[in-house]
C-alpha cells in the first residue's frame, strides 16, 4: 500500500490518479491514524512554499513520523515541494529548517533573469536510475515552476526524489511513477524481510 501525506500543500490528484491507473493500492494520508501497518512507502507531494508546507507538516504532527520513518529506512519519494523538504533546511523566505534526509540547503536559483522559472526543460540522467533511464533514454522534458535548486536529484536506496512539477506529464508521470514504485516496493519488500 502506497499511502500519500495529505499535509495541504499537494498535487495530490495527480498523483493518487497515476498510482490508481498503474493498479497500486494507494490511499491518502490526511491523518496519523492513517499510517498504519498497510503502508509499504509513502509519497510526500507539495506545491507551494517551504516554510508554510514545513509549518503544516509540524502542526498535523507529520515531521517526527517522518524521521522516524526515514531512520527506519522504510521508502519515501518526494515530489516537487516534496522533495525539498526531504533535506536540512531552506533559504526560501528566510532560514526554514528540513526533514534533515539529504545534506544541503535548499538556495535560491542563481543567474535567473525572471523568478520564478516557469517552463519545459530537458531532465539529463547523470547516472542509471534503475528503470527510469531505460524507459526515458536521452532523458525527459518537464514542466518546472520554481526559483530554488537543490545539490542533486539523484535519490539513495530508500529516498527517491524529483524536483519537476508532475503536472502535465500524463502517460509520463504514470511510467516515471511506475519505476519509483516498483522499485521502492522492492525496498520495502526488503525491509520486512
Amino acid at each position: 500500500m502506497i499511502g500519500i501525506i495529505d499535509y495541504g500543500a499537494g498535487n495530490l490528484g495527480n498523483v493518487l490518479r497515476a498510482l490508481e491507473k498503474l493498479q497500486y493500492e494507494a490511499r491518502l494520508l490526511g491523518t496519523l491514524s492513517g499510517l498504519d501497518s498497510e503502508v509499504d512507502f509513502l509519497v510526500l507531494p507539495g506545491v507551494g512554499a517551504f516554510p508554510p508546507a514545513m509549518a503544516e507538516l509540524s502542526r498535523r504532527g507529520w515531521i517526527q513520523v517522518l524521521r522516524d520513518w526515514g531512520q527506519a529506512k522504510n521508502p519515501l519519494l518526494g515530489i516537487c515541494l516534496g522533495m525539498q523538504l526531504l533535506y536540512e533546511a531552506s533559504l526560501e523566505d528566510g532560514l526554514t529548517e528540513g526533514l534533515g534526509f539529504f545534506p544541503g540547503t535548499v538556495a535560491p536559483l542563481e543567474g535567473l533573469r525572471k523568478s520564478p522559472h516557469m517552463g519545459w526543460n530537458r531532465v539529463s540522467w547523470l547516472r542509471e536510475l534503475p528503470g527510469i533511464t531505460d524507459l526515458f533514454p536521452g532523458g525527459l522534458d518537464a514542466y518546472f515552476v520554481h526559483g530554488l535548486s537543490c545539490n542533486t536529484a539523484l535519490g539513495t536506496p530508500d529516498f527517491h526524489r524529483i524536483m519537476f512539477n508532475p503536472a502535465g506529464l500524463g502517460i509520463y508521470l504514470c511510467k516515471l511513477l511506475l519505476c519509483h514504485a516498483d522499485y521502492l516496493s522492492v525496498v520495502a519488500e526488503n525491509n520486512r524481510s
